[in-house]
């Protein structure tokens, strides 16, 4: 398993870069992503570093690169991807790209400046060309209007249009006019404002425009609407002309005669076809920029992003004092650091330099950093256990067993073989076309999680087969492949009874043959009526076993840590007797159950004891009755267990902290300083005594920055407090999380009764219909019930499932062996930073 079993050994290194050279070899650094990067420079401020104006040349040269995207996509232009990863540039391209950038932006600019211009220009003119067409209506309206009020006849209606004051006696009755364009939501508004600040004194012609028009500077469309109004005197035509400049609608002249206004029509529909002219023109020169920029804009940003990663990295190193070379720091893999030599070297010969670059490795005391070397497969798994926490230099990694047992534990909690081959042909179906879906993966971050869990997916889809032809349980129902091992002809059944008796149970002992079901469970449990009662006392025991064989399994992990770390005395006063009181309690419970399963059978299972009751009388010390022990002596080893139990607590809580205290006082006798190996007094004794507290985890307190001083000293007090806290965790945390590991059983049980009331409540009403009739029940009752399977089952069921999963392995397991206080390595990688960018 490599670097999975543990994580990658790590080495402290030091580079030596020529002013030169160190921006190519960056760059190849960059490119092999195996190197993590210390800043030298921590008090500096970022714009006082050394690199700061290449820095900033990158992030406008990025957002210029981000206008021409964003004009791109509002032009509806494909962005070439060809899946291109260009090398960083060398420095003096920059100015090219620079140069070529800003060309790009000022012709853009330009360009949109024109178009803008001249799309304004093209809505005024098809604005007035809408009033010139709407108008006509208005005023032969208005000539009516006139004649009107010369009309003594008509001078009542004159009346009821223009209002008292434009029907004085003996006053000339010439109506002015403004006409114009304004938004269609905005006229009930603009009618009412006009109403009342005009007293009525107005009169207000509309026509909507059909089509909607363009806006030049938002490129959105807007529905107008033609208006013009009809007014007596100065003071209206101002107050009317305000009311306009307020409701922002524009005012176009407009012509008194129909000569006149037939004669402009004809010119701004010439001038609109020219307009419509240069506008194409336009058009096709901005499309021909912007496609010409799309073949190549991903290639520029990739190589931009390299530019500015490079410089940022740069700025985290340190100048010699000849200024001629940089310094750098870094923590890398060490069976990496051949090619990192390589990658050196070719960064020293792109640059053409003749001073080779210098790796050093340094030696610190400082914890490395823990790097996980993962595939696509793993990857995912390893997501699950560093959410959690990460491991700690060298500590064991959880993630290869958690391949296994994570799948297995969901499986076991969501056992039914058509929901599993449904999630699984999901999962395979990603598999398959990984590579198509990637790109849409990135767009929706719900999409990418299930896309980047698709292996876990799977194997989850796989293993619920499994455990569901374990349980034969394909959609609430049982598969009859061998047959059934109960008889009912050996019991006191006859036909007329089973066909018309509701409440029929199996009775082991009259109608088993004596042979086991060959491969999971016999398909007559589904048809009994007592099936819950046997499948739940299964289920129920089987939760037991995993959890106790799980948590053994990570209490063992825990010694293989105390051997790397060189920890015997881990080892003496935790492993042991941590072992010893999980196999005492819970391990003897497991070698029970499996006893009474051996020993009892139909006949005997009545004598057979209560396993819990078993357990209780235990640890209260009250003997079981013969008739019901399971083996001889069980008596007398279940005291000697409990006293091995209540042995183990003072054990794990007393030893080690009473034997680094002696220990202690004989270096302080011998005159040790805490936590160096270095003796005044070379005695057997004080050897031993210093590599203990040396290697034990609670002593060993060396740091790069502390000095002997500054180490903090042994503490009695907190050493026992720190012991006491651990043990009370592990005793109180093996009982409730072996009761937690229950949920195993609840979870099956929950998934599989949810199944069965999902088929009795909807699928028996499709079949229930017979005739033409039913199959068309059928089909649409069959739609509703998957649709109900998949968002139940499949979807809610299944992300319970895998979170109880997720917790059992979190809190149950990896709290055995696992500290997960440690940090990541992140590395200085290109591939890194541009899937960061696309996110």
């Amino acid at each position: 398993m490599g670097s999975l079993y543990r994580s990658e050994e790590m080495t402290l290194a030091q580079l030596f870069l020529q002013s030169e050279a160190a921006y190519a070899c960056v760059s190849e650094l960059g490119e092999l992503g195996v190197v993590q990067f210390r800043d030298l420079n921590p008090d500096v401020n970022a714009f006082q570093r050394k690199f700061v104006n290449e820095v900033r040349r990158c992030d406008e040269m990025e957002r210029k690169l981000r206008f021409l995207e964003k004009e791109i996509k509002k032009a509806n232009i494909p962005i070439l991807d060809t899946g291109e990863n260009p090398e960083a540039p060398p420095p003096r391209e920059m100015i090219d790209l620079e140069a070529t950038f800003e060309k790009l932006e000022n012709e853009m600019k330009e360009v949109n400046t024109n178009q803008e211009a001249l799309k304004r220009n093209f809505l005024e003119l098809t604005e007035l060309k809408h009033i010139l067409r709407k108008t006509q209506n208005f005023f032969d309206e208005a000539e009516l209007h006139h004649q009107q009020m010369h009309d003594p006849s008509l001078a009542e209606e004159s009346h009821a249009l223009l209002g008292e004051e434009g029907m004085r006696p003996g006053q000339a009755m010439r109506l002015g006019f403004v006409a114009g364009v304004i938004p269609r939501e905005r006229i009930p508004s603009f009618e009412r404002m006009l109403w009342r600040a005009c007293r009525g004194n107005v009169f207000l012609k509309q026509a909507e425009i059909e089509s909607p028009l363009e806006d030049p500077s938002t490129g959105d469309q807007v529905h107008k609407t033609v208006f013009i109004i009809f007014f007596q005197g100065d003071q209206l035509k101002s107050r009317v002309k305000k009311i306009c400049e307020g409701f922002r609608a524009t005012l176009y002249p407009c012509p008194e005669t129909q000569a006149e206004r037939r004669e402009m029509a004809m010119g701004v529909m010439t001038r609109i076809e020219d307009l419509q002219t240069v506008l194409g023109q336009t058009q096709d020169h901005r499309h021909r920029v912007l496609a010409s920029a799309a073949k190549n804009i991903k290639v520029w940003f990739i190589k931009v992003c390299k530019i500015k990663a490079i410089y940022h990295t740069l700025n985290l190193f340190n100048l010699d004092v000849t200024q001629k070379c940089l310094i750098a720091e870094c923590w890398c893999p060490v069976a990496d650091l051949d090619s990192i030599q390589q990658a050196l070297r070719r960064g020293t010969e792109r640059s053409g330099s003749s001073v080779p670059s210098i790796l050093n490795r340094m030696q610190t005391k400082e914890e490395p950093p823990t790097y996980n070397r993962t595939n696509k497969f793993t990857n995912a798994f390893q997501a699950i256990v560093d959410a959690y926490g990460v491991a700690c230099y060298r500590e064991i990694n959880p993630a290869p067993y958690t391949i296994i047992t994570f799948p297995f534990l969901f499986a076991v909690m969501f056992g039914d073989t058509g929901h599993g081959l449904i999630m699984a042909l999901f999962a395979l179906w990603i598999v398959i076309y990984e590579k198509k879906l990637a790109a849409s993966a990135k767009e929706s971050e719900m999409w990418g999680t299930i896309y980047g869990g698709r292996y876990v997916i799977l194997l989850m889809g796989l293993f619920a087969i499994y455990s569901g032809l374990i349980y034969n349980d394909i959609y609430s129902k049982s598969i009859n492949l061998f047959g059934s091992s109960f008889i009912v002809s050996h019991a006191n059944y006859t036909n007329s009874t089973i066909r018309n008796n509701e409440f029929l149970q199996l009775d082991p002992q009259t109608t088993y043959t004596g042979s086991p079901y060959p491969f999971g469970f016999d398909p007559i449990w589904r048809i009994s009526l007592n099936e819950l009662t046997f499948t739940n006392s299964f289920k129920m025991k089987l939760s037991v076993i995993f959890g106790v064989m799980q948590m053994m399994f990570g209490v063992f992990l825990s010694l293989l840590n105390h051997r790397y770390f060189n920890k015997p005395l881990n080892i003496f006063c935790e492993f042991i007797p941590q072992v010893l009181f999980l196999f005492c309690m819970f391990g003897y419970l497991v070698i029970m159950i499996f006893i009474k399963w051996f020993k009892f059978d139909a006949a005997t299972s009545s004598n057979a004891p209560s396993l819990l009751i078993v357990i209780i009388n235990m640890f209260l010390l009250t003997p079981v009755p013969e008739a019901q022990l399971l083996f001889a002596g069980q008596n007398q080893l279940q005291v000697f267990l409990v006293l091995v139990v209540v042995l183990c607590v003072p054990w794990m809580l007393f030893i080690k902290p009473i034997y680094l205290y002696v220990q202690n006082n004989k270096r302080l006798k011998l005159g040790l300083q805490f936590g160096n190996v270095r003796m005044i007094v070379n005695g057997g004794n004080g050897e031993d005594m210093a590599e203990v507290l040396q290697n034990d985890s609670l002593a060993t307190t060396d740091t790069d920055s502390q000095t002997e001083e500054d180490k903090p000293k042994f503490d009695f007090g907190d050493v026992f407090i720190l012991q006491a806290i651990h043990t009370i965790e592990y005793c109180l945390g093996c009982i409730s999380n072996t009761a937690s590991y229950l949920r195993l059983w609840a979870l099956s049980l929950a998934h599989a009764e949810l199944s069965l009331v999902l088929w009795e409540m909807v699928m028996r009403i499709g079949l229930s219909v017979e005739g033409y009739l039913g199959s068309v029940v059928l089909f649409g009752v069959f739609a509703f019930w998957a649709v109900l399977t998949i968002a139940i089952l499949l979807i809610m069921e299944g992300l319970s499932a895998f979170l109880h999963a997720l917790r059992l392995h979190w809190v149950e397991f990896q709290n055995k062996f696992y500290v997960g206080d440690g940090h990541l390595f992140a590395p200085f990688s290109f591939e890194i930073i541009m899937e960061s960018k696309e996110e």
